[in-house]
């Protein structure tokens, strides 16, 4: 059913628009931008910035675009003198106590704050009020916050709080002693916070930004000691050209690949092959926990910020988790044995660098149970935003590289692999090797469209050689938190459950690109990037993970056999808040 529509007048001209939506929405759609800060679309609508206001004849005072609803016969300006000067007062304002260096800030250049400060020719601050320092929280592996940088626009306090549901930060105390904080001002990493980093995303300075990783990678590139491997997650290789002014959704794969070669990284492999060992093991736990209806649902294990997620708030449905390690966990431990013994190199030079759309696995790649032989399976990560510096720092320009492959043994990846990047995919590539192992046949069903798509929830039911198959693909915590319930009280019937913290998955991790709230409300992020995903799958020659050759290989010559022993020792691992370092 069509919304009624009103008529308004915005700026001379006469427009008419769905009742009900606010002026904000309405400028859009006349095509007249209003400037913004602390709004962010269906997240955080609380006009607390004032940047957005505007003058609604009749009526006394400034209008607050962001949450004002528009009314029949509604006569708006948005680009008065009056307004202009209010919004450069508190603009001038939230300024006046900003650390402002902005040429040292990871956040320069993309930053909301300096593009407004641009916008309204911003040079001399006239408010210049006393600031108080504050200090900055670096204890976390994945997750600095500072407060210095701080502007109070409560973005990041509403995506955790009623996006993930972890409330890990408020907003405490009044007035001038206003901040974001977390219970007790405790440190993040001392706090119910599971470094999914979509607070990062959500924040339009540099106050919450990941834990920089990339001084240490360089000093090992440049010791001549130490062989130094990168793998790189299939999330980034879509989202990597956007630091470089590449439309959303671009696959620079092979571009991608060529930079990290000139970077100086002594071998490039694909983290999506590591996904295709974890969907080889997954599904072999899958089909043997399900003939014996043993610790079910199986649910998925490969996001760090879930199993931390699930470890402090669902400790009793940890067995439920599958025992697999996470892809780029598992192709680091192969690489340290299987690939170290086949060039005759000692572990322990070897140094394995993960590229990763994700700042969880910063705190995963250090937890003590994914490591062999006092060896930890991974010795650095760096976020998709990480890499892009140190591209720019090389003086690499991405968008005009020629296309290179990623090495072998480790390089070669199926379609399969490729779509673990996105919600539902890898319950679909379990399913395309599960039914296989199941029927054994090679069964040409393997577009499972039932757990495709952005909704934050998909249920579906898949029959597999007779039996039925309940399964469920959700992303985003506040979503995993309605299927836990569902799973705790009885309620549910699952077999299999596949967990993503970040709405919309890997693509949309807390170390991607991040897009300003403009960006985000004038584009579908999140279905751009999942498309170039699905389009890698479908153009692959080999889309079952266990058609794989370099999978076929290392089996062969190695692991022997999907849960061998060798197999459970490198590849699988225990949960458990116990556990973690």
């Amino acid at each position: 059913m069509e919304k009624k529509l009103v008529n308004i007048t915005i700026d001379n001209q006469n427009i008419s628009v769905p009742e009900g939506i606010t002026i904000l929405e309405a400028a859009k759609k006349a095509g007249i931008d209003i400037p913004t800060l602390c709004f962010l679309k269906d997240i955080n609508e609380i006009g607390d910035c004032r940047m957005c206001v505007v003058k609604v004849e009749g009526r006394r005072g400034f209008a607050t675009s962001c949450i004002q609803k528009v009314e029949e016969g509604m006569v708006i300006k948005t680009h008065t003198p009056e307004i202009i000067e209010a919004r450069h007062v508190m603009l001038d304002l939230i300024i006046s106590n900003h650390d402002k260096d902005c040429l040292t800030c990871s956040r320069m250049g993309n930053c909301e704050l300096q593009a407004l400060a641009s916008k309204f020719g911003i040079q001399n601050i006239e408010y210049k009020g006393e600031r108080e320092e504050h200090p900055v929280d670096d204890l976390s592996p994945s997750i600095v916050k500072d407060p210095n940088k701080c502007i109070l626009c409560r973005r990041c306090v509403a995506t955790c709080k009623n996006i993930q549901k972890i409330g890990a930060i408020d907003c405490g105390n009044r007035g001038f002693d206003s901040s974001i904080s977390t219970s007790y001002n405790k440190s993040l990493k001392d706090t119910n916070c599971v470094f999914c980093g979509q607070c990062i995303e959500a924040c339009p300075t540099s106050a919450l930004r990941e834990k920089d990783n990339t001084d240490e990678v360089w000093a090992k590139i440049k010791d001549p000691d130490i062989h130094v491997v990168v793998q790189t997650a299939p999330a980034v290789r879509v989202a990597l050209g956007e630091e470089f002014m590449m439309p959303i959704g671009t696959n620079v794969t092979g571009k991608m690949v060529t930079a990290l070669k000139r970077l100086g990284f002594d071998k490039v492999f694909d983290t999506n092959t590591g996904a295709d060992f974890t969907i080889m093991e997954e599904a072999h736990e899958f089909v043997e926990r399900f003939k014996e209806n043993d610790n079910m649902p199986m649910i998925t294990s490969c996001c760090p910020a879930w199993v931390r997620y699930i470890e402090i708030n669902y400790p009793e449905l940890v067995p439920h988790l599958s025992s697999c390690k996470s892809p780029h966990q598992m192709l680091g431990a192969l690489i340290k044995t299987y690939y170290a013994k086949k060039e005759n190199i000692a572990p322990e030079k070897i140094f394995v660098v993960s590229v990763m759309p994700c700042i969880a696995k910063k705190y995963e790649r250090q937890r003590k149970e994914l490591s062999n032989s006092g060896l930890y399976d991974v010795d650095c990560v760096i976020t998709t935003r990480e890499l892009a510096r140190m591209i720019k720092y090389a003086n690499i320009r991405l968008d005009k590289l020629e296309d290179s492959e990623f090495d072998n043994p480790l390089g070669i990846s199926t379609g399969a692999g490729a779509i673990f990047g996105t919600t539902g995919g890898v319950m679909e590539a379990a399913l395309r090797t599960a039914q296989d192992i199941l029927t054994g046949k090679d069964l040409k069903q393997i577009d499972f469209e039932q757990v495709r798509g952005e909704k934050g929830i998909k249920r579906a039911t898949v029959n597999i050689n007779g039996k039925d198959i309940k399964v469920v693909a959700a992303s985003g915590l506040g979503n995993a938190q309605k299927i836990m319930e569902e799973i705790k009280s009885g309620e549910a019937d699952y077999q299999f459950v596949e967990i993503m913290a970040c709405p919309g998955g890997c693509i949309m991790g807390g170390g991607q690109p991040i897009k300003s709230s403009k960006t985000q409300a004038e584009f579908d992020v999140r279905k751009l990037r999942a498309d170039a995903i699905y389009s890698i799958d479908e153009k692959s020659t080999i889309r079952k993970s266990h058609e794989n050759p370099a999978l076929k290989k290392v089996y062969e010559e190695y692991l022997e056999a999907p849960g061998s022993y060798r197999a459970e020792k490198l590849l699988h691992t225990t949960h458990g808040k116990n556990t973690e370092n």
